[in-house]
């Protein structure tokens, strides 16, 4: 494969390389096809990293010991809501359902 770079390629970029001269990565049949299916995945995916606001109806006092703890350690009670939907969301936190 030719070089036609005007820069030296960072370690991401030589490795792809590499693979290109193996012949590990191919060209995709219908390019065309494959890039509006990328484009389209590429706009869904900034819809859904925005932030999105709920409505949450909450037992008074679990949100009133939210905002205790959250005051104690300098932080809006709404972070540790969403910490908290975000842990469970990844795995992170377990439920006993």
């Amino acid at each position: 494969m030719q070089k036609i770079y005007s820069k030296p390629l960072d370690k991401y970029e030589e490795e792809l390389e590499k693979f290109l001269n193996k012949g590990v990565y191919v060209p995709v049949e219908n390019q065309e096809e494959s890039l509006m299916e990328l484009q389209e995945a590429a706009k869904n995916y900034f819809k859904f990293k925005k932030n999105k606001s709920i409505t949450l109806r909450v037992e008074g006092e679990d949100l009133t010991k939210v905002k205790v703890k959250a005051q104690k350690h300098g932080i809006p009670y709404q972070r540790i809501i969403n910490m908290l939907i975000n842990g469970y969301a990844n795995n992170r936190i377990k439920l006993a359902i």
